[in-house]
């Protein structure tokens, strides 16, 4: 006696698969059924195959793609599909906690909706620094930056002396037109043509006025300095069309919290 064959309709009654779900997957390979008519084209499936139909579901309820799915779906070793898994779900508590973030973030705007900070105006004498530029869409800075200042300290080794916290240029267009030009640089003393290597480079930042303020916060709140800073530069200063630049006073924004000197272009016009 063969094995017990069930419809499609079954099979999706069974599973919460729909058919034309079913189908799909058939087609691309993630779930095949036990056997298809070759006369009708029906499907017919095992009730063997409920639990790896049960187990496609719920990775789906959780957001993983078809890729990685399949993926774990026909990985020959039980280490290669748990490696699958766990990075999924290393993706999604990733995800869980920048959700938890911004809604902490939100409820402190509806409840603090303005927040005023400290502003300086500073000027700064031209700035000896080893750099790596790189043309970006806004999405893809925080995920460029942090490698970018690791390969600078790497190559600045023991040849070179940091003369300050690292920083970043902001091209204007970066903001205005989604995609603009990143410059991660450290301050150096002296000259740091002898560090530069590969995609490195030895540059001087110019003079420039800027107004200056302190983020010590969550980095999903940023944006909160950024607009107290310009609101201050409208009343007190004429912005220069120039990058914004920031100093990272204690690492980067990796960890959920941003200790950042916001540092934005200006023309002075008044005290």
């Amino acid at each position: 006696m063969g094995p017990v064959l069930l419809s499609i309709g079954d099979f999706a009654r069974m599973t919460y698969l729909s058919v034309k779900t079913l189908r799909h997957y058939h087609d691309i390979g993630l779930l095949e059924p036990a056997e298809v008519d070759p006369s009708t084209g029906y499907r017919r499936y095992t009730p063997a195959q409920v639990p790896l139909a049960q187990v496609i579901r719920r990775f789906r309820d959780l957001g993983m793609p078809l890729e990685e799915l399949a993926a774990v779906v026909r990985a020959p070793e039980v280490d290669a599909r748990n490696a699958v898994i766990a990075r999924h779900l290393a993706q999604m508590e990733d995800r869980l906690r920048q959700t938890r973030e911004t809604v902490r973030s939100l409820r402190n705007l509806v409840d603090n909706p303005s927040a005023a900070v400290p502003v300086e105006f500073r000027s700064t004498a031209p700035t000896p620094v080893l750099a790596v530029r790189a043309v970006l869409d806004q999405d893809e800075v925080p995920g460029w930056l942090s490698p970018a200042l690791t390969e600078l300290y790497e190559a600045l080794g023991t040849q070179v002396v940091p003369a300050g916290p690292p920083g970043a240029l902001y091209a204007p267009a970066l903001f205005e037109a989604e995609r603009g030009e990143v410059t991660a640089f450290v301050p150096v003393t002296g000259s740091a043509a002898r560090a530069a290597t590969g995609r490195t480079r030895a540059l001087i930042l110019p003079a420039m006025e800027y107004a200056v303020a302190v983020h010590d916060g969550p980095a999903e709140d940023l944006d909160r300095t950024f607009a107290a800073l310009g609101t201050y530069v409208a009343e007190h200063a004429i912005t220069v069309q120039a990058p914004l630049r920031e100093h990272y006073l204690e690492g980067l924004l990796d960890a959920g919290h941003a200790h950042v000197e916001v540092c934005w272009p200006v023309f002075r016009t008044a005290p």
